[in-house]
């Protein structure tokens, strides 16, 4: 179930079973020169959507725009100040925990997002406690990086070794091949592996030690067969951790 594709009455039917909701997060990012700028937020939606049809969750609209300030030295990337990601995500749960929700299960494709959706979730709380909300204090977030799932890691070590990366890599560029297999963009990649293990800071540096956007990856190795077995396996191990998550106390 898709929130933006319900009725109100049939939001209120799904809250008789269940108080969960998913939400996909993700960036508007460069992702080297063969990756899609929607990369993070289109393989956390495509997850989320998997998620929710094997859990029959709602899902609600995809957050496309993430914490990305160290690539905004790329033409295209946008990005959200970590104290705006932060006021976004109490501004979307507030009104939701007013008809009942209580679990908020977030499946995030950025690594840039981790540290605000955890300031983010712990500044929810308080704002709930304060606003006297009726079962403000059951409520819970939780955080999912698809990328980090167990499955998933350990097939992106079996197809690709030491050329995965951390950045535009073959793994998520994959799971886009999958889902947009139209849109398969080539070029020329030099080094095939990129350059890795220089710290990020702001965006000028990040360009200055990666050139073409990518670290530590070679995307020339990415396939939509290897995007629909990510796909597989993330929609797999997510489920698993959304229907513990609606069962924790």
């Amino acid at each position: 179930m898709l929130l933006h594709l319900c009725t109100w009455p049939e939001v209120e039917t799904y809250l008789n079973r269940s108080q969960g909701i998913i939400f996909p997060i993700g960036s508007t990012e460069q992702h080297g020169p063969t990756g899609l700028i929607g990369t993070d937020a289109i393989c956390a939606e495509v997850v989320a959507r998997g998620v929710g049809e094997a859990a029959q969750a709602l899902v609600g609209p995809t957050i496309n725009v993430g914490m990305a300030l160290h690539h905004t030295a790329f033409p295209g990337t946008m990005s959200l100040r970590p104290s705006t990601l932060i006021a976004l995500l109490q501004d979307y749960l507030k009104p939701l925990v007013s008809h009942g929700f209580t679990r908020f299960f977030f499946i995030n494709g950025h690594g840039g997002n981790i540290a605000p959706l955890k300031a983010a979730f712990a500044e929810t709380y308080g704002t709930l406690a304060n606003a006297s909300l009726p079962r403000a204090a059951e409520v819970r977030c939780g955080l999912a990086n698809w990328f980090m799932a167990a499955s998933v890691h350990s097939l992106a070590k079996q197809l690709y070794g030491d050329q995965e990366g951390s950045h535009a890599t073959p793994s998520e560029v994959a799971l886009t091949q999958y889902v947009y297999p139209e849109q398969i963009k080539q070029a020329d990649l030099t080094p095939p592996v990129a350059v890795s293990g220089f710290p990020i800071y702001g965006p000028e540096d990040f360009r200055r030690h990666y050139p073409d956007g990518r670290m530590g990856s070679n995307p020339a190795l990415a396939t939509p067969d290897h995007g629909q077995q990510f796909y597989q396996a993330a929609v797999k191990d997510l489920t698993q951790d959304y229907l513990k998550f609606l069962a924790a106390p």
